[in-house]
């Protein structure tokens, strides 16, 4: 074995030299990249005070019983001291384990991931199949995409509101039901009437984005592909199971996660549709809500938990996406 020595140095080339110190290497990186830290600067700031400081102060609530009775408050000209005190884990062990945890939380958890499942799955399919049409030669095409865009374009609030007049018990659906000697349901007062209402809602608010998502998609698989498929003789279904379906998985897969953490934090559909009226209906991040501010005392701890659980369950529920998408691709490679 040959090891050649640098004559200046007496180091042989195996060798490793010394790594420099933390403080010459923070020193040094300082001195390269000085104008990216200055672009990038802000945005940290930003999002140090808007994001990470009420994140560990909502953390830390989650350890204390604060409530609206034992925090520290100004009435007129008296200031009153917090009172709250430090209880460790316990927040999240009754919420999780307590006697009532399955009406508190396991049965919004459940609703919650119905709700999700139900609603992404909706969005999706009909998505899809608005994206298929407008990807089609159609005389009008313009309108109709700008037409089917515009719920989506709508303040949700708008929307949510029309929506409610319209479920009301003499609004426009019930009415066009009683006129076919159709049953008229309950949607602002029946459980399960009220949860089809939220899901029938935000299917309409959701299904725009993913139509748009996906006609990009759609329009960026190669057309050579369907030619040559339609040449060697695949039917359509087969066009769009072996061409169609592998062309949109990875802007499908990136939709669907969105689509899942913003239906999974849905809150202003389930808030404008029925305010704190219909607890059954409720998923976990307005349920978190009414704890917090729809109720006396108001339990901002218990909030606070529900909403650590929140990112908690969403930060698992990505990462395991995130793996299962990269070994089916890892497979398809093989």
């Amino acid at each position: 074995m040959t090891v050649a020595i640098d004559r200046a140095t007496g180091r042989r080339s195996g060798d490793r030299g010394s790594r420099p110190g933390l403080g010459r290497r923070l020193k040094h990186g300082y001195q390269r990249h000085w104008y990216a830290y200055a672009m990038i600067a802000p945005v940290a700031v930003v999002l140090g005070v808007l994001v990470l400081y009420p994140l560990a102060y909502g953390f830390y609530l989650t350890l204390t019983d604060a409530n609206s009775l034992n925090t520290a408050r100004t009435i007129g000209v008296n200031h009153i001291d917090a009172t709250y005190k430090f209880i460790g884990f316990h927040n999240y062990a009754d919420i999780l384990w307590g006697d009532t945890a399955y009406d508190r939380f396991w049965s919004h958890f459940i609703w919650t991931i119905v709700w999700t499942a139900l609603c992404v799955a909706l969005h999706y399919c009909i998505g899809l199949g608005l994206a298929l049409l407008l990807d089609q030669k159609l005389r009008g095409r313009t309108l109709y995409r700008l037409i089917l865009v515009l719920p989506w374009a709508v303040p949700t609030f708008v929307t949510v509101f029309g929506w409610r007049f319209m479920l009301a018990d003499g609004g426009v659906i019930n009415s066009a039901l009683d006129a076919l000697h159709l049953p008229s349901p309950a949607w602002l007062e029946d459980t399960f009437w009220q949860r089809a209402a939220a899901i029938m809602v935000n299917t309409w608010c959701g299904v725009p984005f993913m139509m748009v998502s996906l006609l990009g998609g759609l329009q960026s698989i190669d057309t050579s592909l369907y030619e040559a498929a339609e040449m060697d003789g695949a039917s359509a279904w087969q066009r769009f199971r072996y061409v169609t379906l592998p062309g949109l998985r990875s802007v499908g897969s990136t939709v669907v996660l969105l689509g899942i953490i913003w239906t999974f934090n849905q809150f202003a559909v389930i808030f404008l549709l029925f305010g704190n009226t219909a607890p059954d209906a409720q998923i976990l991040v307005t349920w978190a809500y009414y704890l917090g501010f729809g109720q006396q005392p108001r339990d901002f701890a218990q909030s606070a938990a529900y909403g650590m659980l929140l990112l908690a369950i969403l930060i698992v529920f990505t990462s395991f996406y995130r793996r299962w998408l990269n070994r089916n691709e890892q497979q398809l490679a093989i």
